[in-house]
């Protein structure tokens, strides 16, 4: 799926090419996606304006000039295409491509194999659509941080690998990243997520540990495109590179690359997910 820095890479491919474009033509195919359209779905988004293109969390808004959002989330398999309108022929449409839309200068087109993502419509600027406004803390915001995640924190059972996968504490982060920054940290997926915070609710040094090594991992990962799995390509068609510096992610039974540790990558399942860590060095 998609994560965070996917998402932001894609966003910010948009972004370049779509500002100030008007939606001339839109075309959505007879397949479903995880939601069905609006009913008055190409009405209601022809002949506007893309006045920015914002991202929360793994969604990508379109902010257009009647004060409509389109809310798009890529699900397991998205992405987008951006073709220059003088390149583009019927013959550059592909199988699995969902939704199309034509402006002055680009044709962009959403493709999602396993249709698990999904385009919604929101227009009441009083208030967020309900996808959106339970969301917690951007993790490169100057909110998340260890002081306010201590106090989320310190009476969570739960295990810290979960607790950092729950949207609505860190909204953004996804399994790689998460796997990545608690190797980065010394912490294990296991760990009772109130053990990183003291009883007077301020954080243990791990749990500054870890914010600083999901914003450095994040960022890393922008840098690189994103991490390329088996679908995500940017909105040019290229793959992202950070998957080639993962420590544990998709390592199980490969040996560990800190220096003088002979343990191997180890996988478990936790909440139906994979979860990748090394059993010596994250003890904690």
């Amino acid at each position: 799926m998609p994560e965070l820095p996917e998402v932001e890479t894609t966003k910010e491919g948009l972004k370049r090419d779509l500002l100030g474009q008007k939606i001339l033509k839109v075309e959505i195919s007879n397949k479903k996606l995880r939601f069905p359209y609006d009913k008055n779905f190409k009405k209601r988004i022809t002949d506007e304006y893309i006045l920015s293109i914002t991202r929360r969390a793994k969604y990508i808004l379109f902010n257009l000039s009647n004060d409509t959002k389109i809310i798009s989330h890529l699900g397991m398999s998205g992405s987008y295409r951006v073709i220059d309108k003088k390149l583009f022929h019927n013959n550059n449409k592909i199988k699995h491509d969902h939704f199309i839309f034509k402006t002055e200068k680009f044709v962009v087109i959403y493709n999602d194999p396993r249709r698990f993502g999904y385009i919604l419509l929101h227009s009441d600027i009083t208030s967020e659509h309900n996808r959106l406004k339970n969301l917690g803390y951007e993790p490169l915001s100057k909110g998340c941080n260890a002081k306010n995640l201590s106090l989320l924190l310190h009476n969570k059972e739960r295990n810290i690998k979960n607790i950092l996968m729950d949207q609505r504490i860190i909204a953004g982060l996804g399994n790689i990243y998460v796997c990545e920054a608690l190797f980065k940290s010394g912490i294990s997926p296991l760990l009772s997520a109130k053990k990183l915070v003291n009883k007077d609710k301020t954080p243990k040094k791990e749990l500054n540990s870890l914010i600083k090594n999901i914003k450095k991992i994040i960022k890393s990962s922008i840098m690189l495109g994103g991490s390329s799995l088996k679908d995500y390509v940017n909105t040019q068609g290229k793959m992202g590179y950070f998957q080639s510096t993962f420590n544990v992610y998709g390592r199980d039974g490969e040996e560990c690359f800190t220096k003088d540790c002979t343990s191997r990558i180890t996988r478990i399942v936790q909440s139906n997910r994979s979860t990748f860590f090394c059993p010596s060095c994250q003890k904690k």
